[in-house]
């Protein structure tokens, strides 16, 4: 079992910033994929941006050149950061792990609200 724990989200004007956290109970180093997802209401989950296996980055179209992804292996920690944030943006962002043989893993989701 891996438990994920996330933080950092919040409420911020549009065009503001926000760093979310993940910390997992386990080493990231041998993982599949590892990342953010975010659900927007009455929306599906969608990707948000991931590491791959072979520690290439994935992102949304939607957020290229505003959010970067960012990792700390020795704390076993992935990062968010949120920049120039819109409204859309708004929504429950969820940390996910996926491991290399085995099971998917999701955190707790922390709400961003993008909001003047």
């Amino acid at each position: 079992q891996v438990q994920l724990v996330e933080s950092g989200g919040g409420l911020v004007q549009p065009g503001g910033s926000l760093r979310l956290s993940c910390t997992a109970s386990r080493s990231i180093v041998f993982i599949n994929t590892m990342g953010w997802y975010r659900q927007a209401p009455g929306k599906q989950r969608e990707l948000v941006a991931i590491f791959t296996s072979g520690g290439s980055t994935i992102y949304a179209d939607s957020v290229k050149g505003r959010f970067t992804i960012s990792r700390d292996n020795a704390k076993n920690t992935v990062y968010l950061q949120m920049n120039s944030l819109k409204p859309e943006d708004t929504a429950v962002y969820y940390c996910a792990l996926r491991e290399l043989v085995g099971s998917d893993y999701w955190g707790q989701g922390t709400q961003v609200t993008v909001s003047s």
